[in-house]
C-alpha cells in the first residue's frame, strides 16, 4: 500500500542526520611523488593513501546480458557491462590497495531500465507481502558498497517501491537536495562518513555527499509532487559541505547524480541545472572530488579549478550499465595537526578486462533466469519484420505501433466523457535504432525492446496551433540541408545533440518537414482530415508521462490540461495490444503521416 505521509516523514526525520560507519584497520600506504597541488611537502611527514572506487547508471544490470535479444551483451565498440563484471573489478583494486584504504559508491540510477527491474517492481514486486530481495540489492550488498547516490530514475516506480529497496540495502541511499515538500528537511540521508584508520597514524574522515537530479521534479511528477522536493545541487552543496567540514571530515567526496556540461533538458521550466557536477566544482569550496553520474558519458578525469579557493576538484563518470569503474586515487599528508589532500588522481577500470564474479553469478542466477523465461514468452505472430533501422528519418510502421496503441488506450478511457467527442493524436519517438519484432512469434521481449522506457500514457487536451508548435520544436531534431546537397543519414538528425528520444512522430495528422529551411518554419502542408488544421480545433494529445511533465521541453504540453492519466506503462499496454489480436499487421496500424522533404521535394 502507498506510504502514508506520517510514515514518510517520520522516516525523513530518521534519515535526516546522515549516516556513518567506520572502516577497518589498514596499512599505510606509500609515500608518493607531489602532483602539483603547491604544498610543499615537509621532510618526514606521515603519509596515507585511500582510494574511492565508483559506479554510476547501472539501471539494473547485473550481468553482460541483453534481455531485449537474449544474448550476451556487445555493442560496437566491444563494451562489456555488469555488476558481476564490476564485482572482480573491486575485488582487485581491494587486493592492490588493501580494502581497508578503499570506499565502493555510486552515483544512481540503480533499479530502472532493464526487464530484470521491471520484473522485481511490477510482476514480482518486492513491495508485496513477503517479497524477494531485489537483485540490485542483492548484488550491491554482496559487493560491499558504502554508499550510493540516489538517481532520478529510482523514482520511476514511486515511493514506496523505492523506500522498500532502501529497507534491503547494506548502505544508505543519498540525497542531500531530496527534501520533504512541507519541512524542507532532507527525505533521505544526505551525506556518509567513513574513518580510515591506519596503524600509527591519526584516522582519515571521509565524507560522501549524495546530491541527485533537479529534474525529478518534471520527469517524476506524478510521484513526488506534494511529497518531495528537489532544490538545485550548487545551493545544497553550499550548504552540506560546510558542514561537513566543521564534523571534522578530512575528505569530502561528491556522488551526483547531474552531468558535467552545465546543460538541462527541460530548458526553464525549472531554476536548477540538470547537469550541474562541474558547477558545483567550480562554485563551491571544501570538495575533493565528484562521482558524476547521468549523461552516460566516459569522463576518465576532469579537473575543475574552484573559483574561490583556486584549487583543483577532480571529476570522473565511468560511463554507465558497470561499463567502467572510476578510482580517485587520494595522496593525504598530516600537517600542522591535521590531514590536508595533497593530491588526487582519476581514471577508469574496463569491464572488457573482467571476467564474471561466481559469487554474483550463483547470488542471482535464479532471478536472471526468472526474468528471462518472463521476457521469451510469445504474445502474438507478426505478418513481416518490423524495425526502427531507418524510424529517425522515415515514417516507419513500428512507431505507428506504438501510436496506435495509445490513441486506441486514450479513446476507450474518455469514452462517455465531455472529451470523447475530440479527436485524438498520438505522440511517440524512435528510442532505438536497433529494434526489431521479428515475423512470425512474438515475444515480451520483442515488444520491450521497441519501448525500453517505463513511461505511462497521459492525455492533455492541445490546440492545432499549439500541435504546429510542438511539431516544430521536434523537427529541430534535423540538421539543415540545403536542396541538392547529398544526404548522408548518419549526419541528418541529432542537430544540437538533441537525442532520439527527444524527437517524436505525432499521428493522426499529415505534414512534411522541410530540412532545407532553419529550424522554426519546416513544418509544412500540415493537414488533419484532409483539410489544413485549423489552428483553434481542439485535440486530445496521447503522450508519455515524461513528455507530459515537460521531459525534452518541448512547448506547450507541460501546462495543457490534464484529462486523464494512468499507472500502466506503455510497454505492457502494447504488450496487452498484441495478446488481444494475436496477430501484428502493419495494415492495422500503420500509415504514412509525414515526410522530409527539401523545398517541396521528398527526400526519400
Amino acid at each position: 500500500m502507498p506510504l502514508d505521509r506520517r510514515s514518510f516523514l517520520g522516516r525523513s526525520a530518521a534519515t535526516g542526520a546522515g549516516v556513518a560507519l567506520t572502516g577497518a584497520a589498514a596499512v599505510p600506504a606509500a609515500a608518493a611523488p607531489d602532483r602539483g597541488h603547491g604544498r610543499p611537502k615537509p621532510s618526514k611527514a606521515k603519509r596515507y593513501a585511500f582510494t574511492v572506487l565508483g559506479t554510476t547508471d547501472l539501471h539494473g544490470h547485473v550481468f553482460n546480458w541483453d534481455y531485449f535479444k537474449d544474448a550476451e551483451y556487445s555493442d560496437a565498440a566491444g563494451n562489456a557491462m555488469g555488476l558481476a563484471r564490476i564485482a572482480t573489478l573491486v575485488d582487485e583494486v581491494r587486493e592492490e590497495k588493501g580494502r581497508a584504504n578503499t570506499l565502493l559508491i555510486d552515483a544512481g540510477d540503480t533499479i530502472q531500465g532493464t526487464p530484470l527491474t521491471y520484473y522485481y517492481a511490477k510482476v514480482d514486486p518486492i513491495t508485496a507481502e513477503g517479497g524477494p530481495v531485489h537483485p540490485m540489492a542483492k548484488a550491491m550488498n554482496a559487493i560491499g558498497y558504502d554508499a550510493v547516490a540516489l538517481g532520478n530514475h529510482e523514482f520511476n516506480y514511486g515511493i514506496e517501491t523505492l523506500r522498500r529497496f532502501e529497507s534491503q540495502c547494506d548502505f544508505p541511499l543519498l540525497g542531500a537536495n531530496a527534501v520533504d515538500a512541507r519541512t524542507l528537511k532532507p527525505a533521505f540521508p544526505p551525506y556518509f562518513f567513513k574513518t580510515l584508520k591506519a596503524k600509527g597514524l591519526p584516522p582519515v574522515k571521509v565524507a560522501v555527499l549524495g546530491l541527485t537530479n533537479p529534474g525529478i521534479a518534471i520527469w517524476d511528477k506524478a510521484y513526488v509532487q506534494g511529497r518531495l522536493k528537489f532544490p538545485g545541487l550548487e545551493e545544497q552543496a553550499a550548504k552540506w559541505v560546510p558542514k561537513l567540514r566543521s564534523m571534522g571530515a578530512d575528505v569530502v567526496v561528491v556522488s551526483a547524480h547531474s552531468g558535467a556540461s552545465g546543460t538541462s533538458s527541460y530548458g526553464d521550466q525549472l531554476p536548477y541545472v540538470e547537469n550541474s557536477a562541474a558547477l558545483v566544482a567550480q562554485q563551491v569550496p571544501g570538495i575533493d572530488a565528484i562521482l558524476v553520474g547521468h549523461a552516460h558519458q566516459e569522463i576518465a578525469e576532469l579537473k575543475v579549478v574552484n573559483e574561490r579557493t583556486g584549487r583543483t576538484v577532480v571529476l570522473s563518470e565511468p560511463l554507465m550499465w558497470g561499463e567502467r569503474l572510476t578510482l580517485f586515487d587520494f595522496e593525504l599528508v598530516f600537517d600542522k595537526g591535521r590531514w590536508q589532500v595533497e593530491s588526487v588522481k582519476a581514471s577508469l577500470r574496463d569491464a572488457r578486462t573482467a571476467a564474471d564474479d561466481p559469487r554474483i553469478t550463483r547470488l542471482l542466477r535464479k532471478q536472471h533466469e526468472a526474468v528471462v523465461e518472463y521476457v521469451n514468452q510469445v504474445v502474438g505472430s507478426a505478418t513481416e519484420t518490423l524495425t526502427t533501422v531507418d524510424a529517425r528519418y522515415k515514417d516507419a510502421p513500428i512507431i505507428d505501433l506504438i501510436n496506435k496503441v495509445q490513441e486506441d488506450v486514450v479513446r476507450e478511457a474518455l469514452a462517455g466523457t465531455e472529451y470523447a467527442d475530440l479527436p485524438v493524436l498520438s505522440q511517440a519517438s524512435p528510442f532505438s535504432r536497433t529494434s526489431e519484432i521479428p515475423a512470425g512469434e512474438v515475444t515480451i521481449r520483442d515488444l520491450s525492446s521497441l519501448y525500453v522506457y517505463d513511461n505511462t500514457l497521459v492525455a492533455k487536451v492541445m490546440t492545432g496551433a499549439q500541435v504546429r508548435a510542438y511539431l516544430e520544436y521536434s523537427a529541430e531534431y534535423y540538421v539543415q540541408t540545403p536542396a541538392g546537397a547529398a544526404v548522408d543519414v548518419d549526419k541528418l538528425t541529432n542537430a544540437g545533440n538533441r537525442p532520439d528520444y527527444n524527437y517524436d512522430y505525432v499521428s493522426g495528422v499529415r505534414y512534411d518537414i522541410d530540412v532545407a529551411q532553419p529550424a522554426g518554419s519546416r513544418i509544412k502542408n500540415l493537414t488533419y482530415g484532409g483539410a489544413a488544421l485549423d489552428d483553434a480545433q481542439r485535440f486530445v494529445f496521447a503522450v508519455n508521462n515524461y513528455r507530459a511533465n515537460g521531459g525534452g521541453a518541448f512547448p506547450h504540453v507541460a501546462s495543457a490540461t490534464e484529462v486523464w492519466s494512468e499507472s500502466t506503462e506503455i510497454r505492457t499496454r502494447i504488450a496487452e495490444w498484441v495478446t488481444a489480436r494475436g496477430t501484428l499487421d502493419p495494415a492495422d496500424f500503420a500509415s504514412v503521416d509525414w515526410r522530409l522533404t527539401r523545398d517541396g521535394v521528398p527526400v526519400f
